[in-house]
Parts: structure tokens; C-alpha cells; sequence
């Protein structure tokens, strides 16, 4: 008897377990898979190259030779007939993993680059409303503005040309921040072209505010 409690069939050809399997004595089958999985693995992985999803190559293939199982005539070896189904389950597999990654990059280009005539519009639409806020600041808020994030100046260098203490920079950089917000998001409240909530509103004022590192 062999550990699974089953009279000692190591010395069937695989024909003759492959007819006793079809007559019913189901537990047979295993006794090709542990003799054919080693030999499938390396075959598929030649052909997928990804140990994980091999895995599940291996699993189907032994699946859809159980189910055509019935079908196996003896024109060549059970050994040759399984690893056909493996190569063919092999490459369908890796077709089909190459197709999506195809279709994931196609559509993160799309993402990217694709721009509409309604997104060429917000985009230009933007940036006018971006420029008309800033020129609409105090000018004593608007120079630290300009200096620190938009030429990117250092405190110290904004302290030396506008003859200011560090607090101060920092205080009208702070308050010039405030009222770019609330005009972003009074302008998106007021707005006829689209209808934005308070959320939303909220939402991408402070996404643009963000992004243009303020």
C-alpha cells in the first residue's frame, strides 16, 4: 500500500493509469502530476518566465488534461501529450500577459499625453486665472510671492532685497498662500462653467495650490 492508502501502482505505464483513471479510480491522477510537475515547471517557465504565474500554468494544464482524458488515444506518448497542452496553455498565457501589459502602457500614455480640446481649454483657463490672482495681491505680499516661489529666491536674498526681517518674509509669504486659496476657491464657488460643491471646491483649490508648490 502507498501513503495515501491506495494498493502500490508504481510500476503502472502512464497509459494504464490513464485508462484506470477514465474507468473511475480518480486518485490515480496524482500519480502523474507528482511524476510530471518537475518537467512541466522548467518547460514553462522557459516560455513565461515568471515562477508565480507558472504556477497557475501548470494547475490548468492539469485540469484540461483530466477533462480531455477520454480523449487520449495513444498516438503518442502521455508524456508528449501533456506538455503540448502545457506549451499551448504556456503561450496563450504569456499572449495574453503581453496584451495587457500593452493595453496598461497604451493607456498610461493616453493618460498622460492625451489632451482634449476641453482639457486644452481648462489648461489655458488656468493659467490665466492663476496670473490674474497673483497680480491681484498687495503688492508687499505679491514681490515675496514672486521672489520665493516663483523665482525660487532663499529667505535670506528676499530679506536683503526687500529690506525686511525674516518674519516678516514668512508672515506676507504665508498671507499672500491665504488669499490665493480663497480667490481659487471663490472662483470655483462662482463659476458657470461647471458646477462644483463646496468639497470639490475645496478639493481643487488646494490640489492646485499644491501642485504649483505654494
Amino acid at each position: 500500500m502507498n501513503h495515501l492508502g491506495h494498493p502500490n501502482t508504481s510500476t503502472l505505464s502512464d497509459e494504464e493509469i490513464v485508462k484506470r483513471v477514465v474507468k473511475g479510480e480518480k486518485y490515480l491522477y496524482e500519480n502523474l502530476i507528482r511524476k510530471y510537475n518537475l518537467r512541466l515547471y522548467r518547460i514553462s517557465l522557459s516560455i513565461v518566465n515568471d515562477d508565480a504565474e507558472v504556477e497557475d500554468i501548470i494547475q490548468t494544464t492539469y485540469l484540461n488534461a483530466y477533462l480531455q482524458l477520454a480523449n487520449f488515444q495513444n498516438k503518442s506518448s502521455f508524456n508528449t501529450w501533456l506538455t503540448r497542452i502545457l506549451i499551448n496553455e504556456s503561450l496563450l498565457h504569456k499572449k495574453k500577459s503581453m496584451r495587457r501589459n500593452q493595453l496598461a502602457i497604451e493607456s498610461e500614455k493616453d493618460e498622460m499625453h492625451h489632451e482634449t480640446p476641453l482639457k486644452n481649454l481648462m489648461n489655458k483657463e488656468l493659467k490665466v486665472i492663476l496670473e490674474k490672482a497673483v497680480s491681484n495681491l498687495p503688492e508687499k505680499y505679491r514681490l515675496v510671492f514672486v521672489m520665493r516661489e516663483i523665482e525660487e529666491m532663499s529667505t535670506h536674498e528676499t530679506m536683503e532685497v526687500l529690506d525686511l526681517g525674516e518674519s516678516n518674509v514668512k508672515i506676507r509669504l504665508t498671507r499672500a498662500k491665504e488669499m490665493l486659496r480663497n480667490e481659487l476657491s471663490d472662483y470655483y464657488k462662482t463659476a458657470q462653467l461647471f458646477e462644483f460643491n463646496l468639497v470639490r471646491c475645496d478639493k481643487v483649490a488646494n490640489f492646485v495650490m499644491s501642485n504649483i508648490n505654494l
